[in-house]
């Protein structure tokens, strides 16, 4: 018998929409743009996105990744300094004007959508009830375009069971939640204040739900699904969570073919494949590659939707690349 001919079959449904999105893609082109430019180092505050691969891979290339402005080297000020695709309080903005940096934001606009919705909900005189995971960085900037008495952060059910009504109120959700999970708060948020307002079109980005809605179709199917992602990856996480929830027995977040538990594929026919909106297609290359070496292999692609979305660069990086 032949090696080939030893390996288990192994069917793998590979879900799409997966991986990056359009405010992901920009935002890592706003740092390769920026270096071309003006050369290493470019700083970044944050991770650019949540992925290992691509920090790692910019870092090559020469961004420099840190927490705060102020770890900015003194004589690195004139550097250009990139802020997160997640978005950045207003405090941290008036940071890099009184430090007089070249900020550039690359955050996606999808976030900005929401900001602006606050903003001018609080502007109204209604009061923000933000749906979200605390310390989330998105959540920080979001709740950072307001005074800390004009937003309440709520996560759960229970925390809407616990909510005061001190007046008009609007709500705006972090745009990386679970769809499922996100309605039934605002169902129990509507019900309990039939005033609030919210925003006229879903804060939950496209990128978000299609790839929730692939793996909901493939989920009965799979005994087994994957999700490429990092930890700190909210939408990667909702992913795993959505398997469970539609019928997949087990679901795994992982990093890179590395993870992968061959004893975990012990009794599994049908594996579910995905990726987060911050994971590269190439790290999906690397685990198909990685079960080939230990399967017979069969993919079939489910497609539910195609993207199309593109979103530009700042003005003056457009000429650039």
């Amino acid at each position: 018998m032949s090696i080939e001919n030893s390996k288990s079959d192994l069917k793998i449904l590979r879900a799409a929409p997966r991986g990056f999105c359009a405010g992901v893609d920009r935002a890592i082109q706003i740092v390769e743009r920026a270096l071309i430019k003006y050369g290493a180092p470019v700083y970044v505050r944050h991770e650019i996105v949540h992925n290992a691969r691509v920090v790692g891979d910019l870092r090559d290339k020469g961004a420099v990744f840190v927490e705060e402005l102020n770890d900015i080297p003194s004589d690195h000020k004139s550097r250009p300094v990139v802020f997160s695709a997640h978005g950045v309080a207003k405090i941290v903005v008036s940071e890099a004007e009184d430090d007089n940096l070249h900020a550039i934001d690359a955050t996606c606009p999808l976030v900005t959508k929401v900001h602006k919705e606050a903003q001018r909900h609080y502007k109204n005189g209604l009061h923000i009830v933000l749906i979200g995971h605390a310390g989330h960085p998105e959540v920080i900037g979001t709740m950072g375009q307001l005074p800390e008495d004009g937003v309440t952060l709520i996560e759960t059910l229970d925390d809407v069971a616990r909510l005061n009504a001190n007046g008009a109120m609007a709500y705006v959700t972090q745009t990386t939640l679970s769809v499922d999970d996100t309605a039934d708060i605002v169902k129990a948020l509507k019900e309990k204040f039939p005033d609030i307002t919210g925003p006229a079109h879903e804060d939950i980005c496209y990128a978000t739900t299609n790839r929730q809605e692939a793996v909901k179709v493939i989920a009965p199917q799979c005994d087994l699904v994957l999700v490429l992602g990092a930890p700190n990856s909210s939408n990667s996480n909702r992913l795993v969570e959505v398997a469970k929830a539609y019928g997949c027995p087990h679901a795994f977040l992982i990093q890179t073919a590395c993870d992968i538990d061959l004893s975990w594929l012990a009794n599994v026919k049908v594996l579910g494949l995905t990726a987060g909106a911050s994971a590269p297609e190439s790290l999906v290359n690397e685990v198909v590659t990685f079960l080939k070496d230990n399967f017979n292999v069969e993919i079939q692609d489910t497609v539910i939707k195609e993207e199309n979305v593109l979103f530009n660069v700042p003005r003056d990086l457009r000429d650039v690349g």
